[in-house]
């Protein structure tokens, strides 16, 4: 249940379409699901307007299915599972509305297709090779009801290529400046827009990149105002924070 629910619910107990004791057995849904290996936090869409993500990593197939079938159970919708094996994603799909993203390894079950999106996040990537994280982001903020412009392989190495879109940077309320190799990306976007910029180092590069540190390291130093950083490869923090900042009330 999300706070759009919550609101409907009470909204219809104010007109005498459902009683006050049916709205009280619908919120005593414990506040967590506890299946033995996992807590379900079945109030986070109450508290934050989204459900709880699940974090495929490190997860059974087993546990993924058996989070996923309980959070149906109880009314969840667009349930984001990110960095989801193709093997658990196989078997995931046979059991419910599986839409999946190979390449973020990224998946989206009982997603509302019909949820409007609002605002405009734009996400770079330096490079091809970023794209995974690049889609993580982007799926995400899109899942989350925002719209989403992708500007792919404009890195510092041809900048005109970033030069060519700047009518793109320039009209977003958020960017998602994502690079490897030496994370140059971020500032050179921070030095010419006026919105916020969130830059996510990724782990591509040569040895010296020590996976994704100096790219992290680069953007930490940026000498542009407004840019913030998230961790390495982390698409998905960047694209819930893009979203966070886009559909804040009063942005223009």
């Amino acid at each position: 249940m999300d706070q759009k629910e919550v609101l409907e619910m009470l909204d219809s107990v104010s007109k005498g379409i459902i009683t006050p004791e049916e709205a009280l057995k619908k919120l005593k849904t414990a506040p967590f699901d506890d299946l033995g290996y996992a807590m379900i936090d079945n109030h986070r869409g109450i508290r934050q307007g989204v459900p709880e993500v699940i974090y495929g990593a490190g997860k059974t197939t087993e546990q993924i299915c058996g989070i996923v079938s309980r959070m149906l159970e109880n009314g969840a919708n667009d349930i984001i599972i990110s960095r989801l094996a193709p093997e658990s994603a196989e078997v995931l799909a046979n059991h419910c509305d599986l839409e999946y993203h190979p390449v973020p390894r990224f998946g989206i079950v009982n997603r509302d297709t019909e949820r409007k999106k609002v605002g405009s996040i734009v996400v770079a990537s330096g490079g091809t090779s970023d794209m995974a994280v690049c889609e993580e982001a982007a799926l995400t903020a899109e899942v989350l009801g925002n719209k989403v412009t992708r500007l792919y392989d404009v890195g510092v190495a041809g900048l005109h290529r970033l030069l060519s879109r700047l009518d793109v940077l320039t009209s977003a309320r958020v960017i998602i400046a994502v690079a490897g190799m030496e994370g140059a990306l971020p500032s050179v976007i921070g030095g010419l827009v006026s919105c916020p910029v969130i830059a996510v180092p990724t782990s591509v590069g040569y040895g010296a990149n020590l996976g994704g540190i100096a790219a992290l390291l680069s953007m930490l130093n940026s000498c542009a105002s407004g840019v913030s950083v998230v961790n390495i490869d982390n698409g998905f923090g960047a694209g819930f924070l893009a979203s966070r900042i886009n559909q804040m009330e009063g942005i223009k």
